[in-house]
């Protein structure tokens, strides 16, 4: 009798065990006794790790340990800080921390120097250490999504930085240190609350991509027509009234751009003054000869 009822406990228990819920990968690896290195995968680039969507409010110690990963992806979790021992991982070439609840960096991100690709959006960042800085080989950061309001000026020493997004958060203007940037051919700044466009824009003479959508512009500097380079512009979203006289001079500009996907000039959604309006209604050659004319009578 008494082995019976311990059969059907064990039985009560096991099917307990099978609809309870699931463990992380890497809790299940550890409780099975297994190397945490046997998580790691090999491609023909980078050894990664990917620990995405696991619900982890911190992260597990034996991470610092696995000094080969190259490439770690921890986005999409709860997780509130990053240690100091993210600097042990100094093989890092791609960062993934993007979609979690992180308030700050540490400082120790500047042990990083093989990191090329950060990710840190959708996070509650209010400022961004100044030792990121130190990561010269780093290509592409995205900070948007955030509370950020300016960016240290040792910021001028990424001077490998390509791609820059710092889209939705709260810039008032665009800081001094990103002109610096000469390697910088996409920069994201839209929803923020950017209020003009400082004319030392013209610096960043390798800009393809620039998008300052969805803040309170009133008007678009001349220097910006020098850039050219620029295939998209995307300035929907403002308080624009009038054109720069020398924005013909954008010929990698293609059309009047209304889809958000394509390259071209967006300037929808502006209070553009008469005859403005209609003369972009006409495309994009009908403007650029619009303004020559414009400029040449004046």
């Amino acid at each position: 009798m008494g082995t019976e009822h311990s059969k059907n406990e064990e039985r009560r228990s096991m099917v307990f065990l099978r609809k309870g819920p699931k463990l992380p990968a890497w809790e299940d690896a550890l409780l099975a006794g297994r190397e945490p290195k046997s998580l790691l995968k090999r491609g023909l680039r980078y050894v990664s790790l990917s620990l995405i969507m696991k619900g982890m409010t911190s992260t597990p110690d034996f991470l610092w340990g696995l000094h080969e990963v190259q490439k770690l992806n921890l986005s999409r979790n709860q997780l509130v800080v990053i240690p100091p021992s993210l600097g042990k991982l100094d093989r890092l070439v791609v960062l993934n921390l993007g979609g979690n609840c992180l308030k700050c960096l540490p400082k120790e991100i500047g042990l990083l120097r093989n990191l090329k690709v950060l990710f840190v959006n959708m996070n509650c960042l209010k400022e961004v250490p100044a030792e990121l800085s130190l990561c010269r080989k780093l290509e592409v950061l995205s900070l948007s999504h955030n509370c950020i309001s300016q960016l240290p000026l040792s910021f001028t020493e990424l001077t490998s930085l390509r791609k820059l997004n710092l889209s939705n958060n709260r810039f008032v203007q665009i800081p001094l240190c990103i002109f610096a940037l000469r390697s910088l051919d996409f920069l994201h700044l839209g929803s923020n609350k950017l209020e003009n466009i400082a004319e030392s824009i013209q610096y960043l003479v390798n800009l393809q991509i620039f998008i300052v959508e969805n803040n309170n512009i009133r008007s678009l500097p001349r220097s910006l027509c020098y850039i050219s380079t620029l295939e998209l512009l995307n300035a929907d979203y403002n308080a624009i009234q009038t054109l720069p006289d020398d924005l013909y001079l954008l010929r990698r500009l293609r059309r009047i751009a209304w889809n958000p996907m394509d390259k071209g000039l967006h300037i929808a959604h502006n209070p553009l003054s008469r005859p403005l309006p209609e003369v972009v209604e006409g495309g994009l050659d009908v403007l650029f000869n619009y303004l020559r004319d414009k400029k040449e009578h004046n």
